[in-house]
């Protein structure tokens, strides 16, 4: 059996339905869910498909740079923020490249202005494609 690939707890990832080429992501196995800094989100039906167009700060301590993104909703699901108090927000299915894997994954839409990182890859995500070793970062460059 091939060794699974080994992320360190902080990396960098692209989103290439959504637009953005790098986002450095917190790759958290406590958190079950990705999630995604969005923010101005504006709902809509395209044909029988409930639609979400929204945008994206992909670099952490700026405003600058906004990317504007487009992906249909496949569900709404309670989440816990940071502070323990339960959201119910959208949930995405998009492709994440990493070093030469793409892989398709689910992502709630969530604002994250106050979080350090502005997306969280969480285990759901992770499970069965990934090591994560929590001591280590930015390891892209060993699986290209």
């Amino acid at each position: 059996m091939k060794p699974l690939p080994t992320m360190g707890w902080r990396e960098w990832v692209g989103l290439p339905d959504l637009g953005v080429e790098a986002i450095k992501v917190k790759v958290d196995t406590g958190a079950a869910s990705s999630s995604l800094h969005a923010f101005a989100l504006k709902r809509f039906t395209s044909g029988s498909k409930e639609m979400v167009g929204f945008e994206i700060h992909p670099d952490q301590r700026t405003r600058r740079g906004a990317v504007m993104a487009v992906a249909e909703v496949v569900d709404e699901r309670p989440v816990r923020n940071p502070g323990g108090r339960r959201e119910i927000r959208p949930v995405i299915r998009t492709r994440v490249t990493w070093a030469s894997f793409t892989w398709v994954t689910e992502i709630n839409l969530t604002r994250r202005d106050e979080m350090g990182f502005r997306m969280l890859l969480g285990r759901k995500s992770l499970a069965r494609r990934f090591l994560v070793d929590p001591g280590r970062s930015f390891l892209a460059e060993e699986w290209s």
